[in-house]
C-alpha cells in the first residue's frame, strides 16, 4: 500500500503539488494549535487551597467579594485622606457664617418666591423622597442629639423636612445643611414632569424652597445649592463641622466614594456618617462597595438600619 501511495504521488502533477502544500500549512498549524489546548488542559490540576467538593452536598455558597482583588494595610495606605481641615467653629455661627460667606447675607428664603415663580409651584404636604422617614433618621437624631447635621444630596427636600421635625418634637436647636446643584439627573425629568423648567433651567432649587415654606422649616433648614465636592472641601476650611452626615447623592462608586471621604473629614468626635441605598438596587451601581472599601480603609464597622448604612465614627 505504501509503495502504491508513494507511485501515486509521484504521478502528481507539478501544477497540483504547490495546491496540496499551501492547503496542508494552515491544516497543520491547525493542528498544533488545538494539541496543545489539550496538553494545557488535561495537565490542570486544581489548586490545594480549592475546597473539596461531595456528591452528596451543594458547593458552599461564598459570600460575594466585595473588592475585587487582594489588599493588604500597605496597599491601603493611597486610599486614606489626611487633609486636615479648619478648627470648628461654634455650631449656633453655622448659619450666620454660611448665610454671610454664600448668600451675601440675605437668606435665600427671604422675599420668597419671586412672582415670575409664584404660580408655577406646587404647595404640597407629601414630598417627593426614597427612604425619607426611615426609622434610622430617629434613631440617630435621639442618639446624637445633633446641632448641625449635614446633608449631601437633598433633591426635594423631603428627609431633610423630616429631620427638621424629629429635631422640633426633641426641643433641639439643630441646623440642617442641604448640600445639592438642584440640577437632578440627566433624564430625570421623564419622571417629574410636574417641576418646571424655563430656558432649560429645571426649578428644582426653587421647589425644595417652596417644600421647606411650606412645613414651616425655614428656620432650621438651609440650602447649600453648589456642588457636593466644593462644598464639602470649603466646609472642610471653614470649619463647618456636623455631628451627623447624610450621604445620598450620586449612587455611583467614585461619586459615593468621594462623598463619604469628604463627609468624614469634617465630622465632629463622636458623630456618625450614613446613607441610603446600601440594600436597593442602587447598591449594584457603586454605593455598598464605596461604603465597604471606606470602613475596610479606616477599620471602622458598617451597621445597617433598614436600607441605611451607618457607620460610627468612635
Amino acid at each position: 500500500m505504501k509503495t502504491e501511495n508513494h507511485h501515486a504521488s509521484r504521478r502528481l502533477s507539478p501544477s497540483l503539488q504547490p495546491k496540496i502544500i499551501k492547503t496542508a500549512k494552515p491544516a497543520a498549524y491547525f493542528i498544533l494549535l488545538l494539541l496543545t489546548y489539550s496538553l494545557g488542559y488535561l495537565s490542570y490540576h486544581p489548586s490545594s487551597t480549592s475546597l473539596p467538593l461531595s456528591h452528596s452536598s451543594p458547593p458552599p455558597q461564598l459570600p460575594e467579594p466585595v473588592i475585587g482583588f487582594p489588599i493588604n494595610t500597605t496597599e491601603l495606605n493611597p486610599f486614606r485622606i489626611t487633609t486636615r481641615c479648619a478648627d470648628p467653629i461654634p455650631p449656633e455661627t453655622v448659619r450666620r457664617t454660611l448665610v454671610d460667606r454664600l448668600f451675601n447675607g440675605t437668606s435665600p428664603f427671604e422675599n420668597f418666591p419671586p412672582p415670575h415663580a409664584a404660580e408655577k409651584l406646587r404647595r404640597t404636604k407629601r414630598v417627593k423622597g426614597w427612604g425619607s422617614t426611615g426609622a434610622v433618621f430617629e434613631n440617630l437624631i435621639r442618639r446624637v442629639r445633633p446641632r448641625t447635621v449635614v446633608e449631601v444630596g437633598t433633591f426635594l427636600g423631603a428627609s431633610a423636612i423630616h429631620m427638621a421635625e424629629l429635631t422640633r418634637q426633641l426641643d433641639l436647636q439643630t441646623q440642617i445643611l442641604c448640600v445639592d446643584d438642584f440640577r437632578g439627573w440627566a433624564g430625570f425629568k421623564e419622571r417629574f414632569m410636574n417641576i418646571p423648567m424655563e430656558n432649560g433651567d429645571v426649578w428644582l432649587f426653587y421647589q425644595f424652597l417652596q417644600n421647606v415654606v411650606t412645613f414651616n422649616q425655614t428656620g432650621s433648614v438651609l440650602p447649600v445649592p453648589f456642588s457636593s465636592g466644593s462644598t464639602l472641601m470649603l466646609f472642610c476650611e471653614w470649619g463647618v463641622y456636623a455631628d451627623l452626615v447624610e450621604i445620598d447623592a450620586g449612587h455611583d462608586f467614585l461619586s459615593a466614594w468621594a462623598d463619604i471621604n469628604r463627609g468624614f473629614r469634617i465630622l465632629r468626635p463622636g458623630g456618625v456618617i450614613f446613607g441610603h441605598d446600601y440594600f436597593t438596587a442602587a447598591d449594584n451601581r457603586g454605593v455598598r462597595r464605596a461604603v465597604d472599601l471606606f470602613a475596610k480603609v479606616h477599620n471602622l464597622k458598617v451597621n445597617v438600619d433598614g436600607q441605611h448604612w451607618v457607620i460610627y465614627s468612635s
